[in-house]
């Protein structure tokens, strides 16, 4: 058990939250080195482990990290901003056991045979079977009231970044649900189905990404809160047009009108702007006043998750959404490359920024040895810019030979596309290193012997 001194007791619940996010960002990332090994070897594991289970296990894993992540961070932060314990820590740890046993039931569920059981749903990304469905939103809800309690007991008044911070919560609780209806019309389900697989990563989780950014950036620079706040409220505006409108890009296909092409292809690309302006902003700040940020590797994060969130869902999302490009696009490589810089990006380096920013402060360090957080920083990025640009080299192959020339996917692929695909192959082991140093450093800082730097207490209520 790590000695945990925070600031407020129940904090210490976003630790298990953190722990248990690190060991699947893990297996996400070990499951993809295997997949991109089937795109070269395609009777890799074919009978054991095929290529469609792989990519299941791929993407929920993704998902389901990132969510406990964010919940892990809400947790940590609320306190802060409310001036008051988490309602109840026990509610917490019930929510953390039911969400990772149903998390790994289904991830089981994916992987062993099935023995005529219908195990998924067999809708694309959301394939969870609808019980797990109703324990996830149980889980979900249960994640809302514990948060809503503890904000109408506060202390402080509520802030901007908490106001953003709620609603992002409250929506990926309610978004979800639109997931968990099946309707006759294709279109139509289509439709809702796209409000979970894009509102809901898209609207709603970057509310809690604009509120999480935030408080960080208080937290690490000493800006004024003012200078930073300015920007959320700019950020809720946009997510009105480029949450919402910005699902449009994803209409292309299904039959709706023709505008939707045109809106969600425009305001897709605004989406990262906010947060982008924000950030620099408060550098800009920062260097006038000439602030000392200790954290550097939290430091490292927060910029290096701004500059690829900007490229990968602003720069990389607009040049292939547009309806004139995505006609030649879509299905082929450019899609995964786009998909992995945005996630990452946007929300993966926004949980290990934060982790890096409240474990030390959990543990009561001031200062601690950084070396090897920012090797992992540095190689984490390398190996994924590296995947990204191969993956988006094999998708303009695929653009040229399949699209225009008229030759067949599997002929490209097999033929064409192998050199791209070795070197993203190489690229994801060079990341997976990076995560695996990660990992040793997040056990270092939470389990280590650096003496935690005396602090003074505070008396706080009891905790539930």
């Amino acid at each position: 058990m790590p000695d945990l001194t925070p600031k407020y007791q129940s904090q210490r619940v976003s630790y298990w939250f953190f722990l248990v996010a690190s060991l699947l960002f893990v297996l996400q990332v070990v499951d993809g080195i295997i997949i991109a090994a089937q795109y070269i070897w395609p009777q890799l594991l074919m009978y054991l482990y095929p290529f469609n289970v792989g990519g299941e296990v791929h993407l929920n894993l993704l998902v389901f990290w990132l969510v406990l992540g964010f919940m892990g961070i809400v947790y940590y932060l609320v306190p802060e901003e409310t001036g008051q314990e988490i309602w109840s820590t026990r509610l917490a740890y019930i929510q953390l056991g039911l969400l990772v046993l149903t998390g790994v039931a289904v991830l089981v569920g994916f992987i062993v045979p099935r023995y005529g059981l219908t195990w998924t749903e067999g809708r694309e990304y959301i394939e969870a079977p609808r019980w797990a469905d109703w324990l996830i939103a149980i889980g979900a809800v249960l994640f809302v009231v514990n948060v809503g309690l503890t904000v109408l007991r506060r202390i402080k008044p509520i802030t901007a970044t908490l106001g953003v911070l709620l609603t992002g919560i409250i929506g990926l609780a309610v978004v979800y649900l639109f997931g968990m209806r099946f309707f006759s019309n294709l279109t139509v389900d289509q439709f809702f189905w796209w409000w979970v697989v894009h509102l809901w990563v898209e609207g709603t989780w970057e509310l809690i990404a604009a509120g999480v950014m935030a408080f960080i950036l208080m937290r690490l620079t000493g800006v004024d809160r003012a200078v930073v706040e300015k920007w959320l409220y700019v950020e809720v505006a946009l997510v009105l047009f480029t949450g919402i409108l910005g699902t449009g890009h994803h209409y292309y296909w299904i039959g709706t009108p023709a505008y939707w092409l045109w809106v969600g292809g425009f305001f897709s690309a605004m989406e990262p702007v906010p947060i982008v302006l924000m950030v620099y902003d408060t550098l800009r700040y920062v260097r006038e006043r000439r602030t000392e940020i200790t954290n550097q590797v939290a430091l490292h994060w927060t910029v290096g998750g701004v500059i690829t969130h900007f490229f990968g869902a602003g720069v990389w999302g607009f040049s292939i959404t547009l309806p004139q490009v995505n006609y030649w696009t879509h299905g082929t490589q450019l899609t995964p490359s786009h998909g992995h810089l945005a996630f990452f990006g946007a929300y993966a380096t926004l949980v290990l920024m934060s982790i890096y920013t409240f474990l030390p402060e959990m543990r009561g360090l001031q200062r601690f040895g950084q070396r090897r957080g920012l090797t992992a920083f540095w190689v984490i990025n390398v190996g994924m810019v590296g995947m990204v640009l191969m993956m988006a080299a094999a998708g303009i192959v695929q653009v040229y030979l399949e699209r225009m020339l008229g030759i067949d996917h599997t002929t490209v692929v097999n033929q064409y596309l192998n050199f791209w695909l070795f070197w993203r192959l190489v690229f994801g082991v060079v990341m997976v290193a990076g995560v695996l140093i990660y990992l040793w450093d997040f056990f270092a800082l939470a389990l280590g012997t650096r003496a935690p730097v005396a602090r003074p207490t505070e008396q706080r209520p009891a905790v539930a």
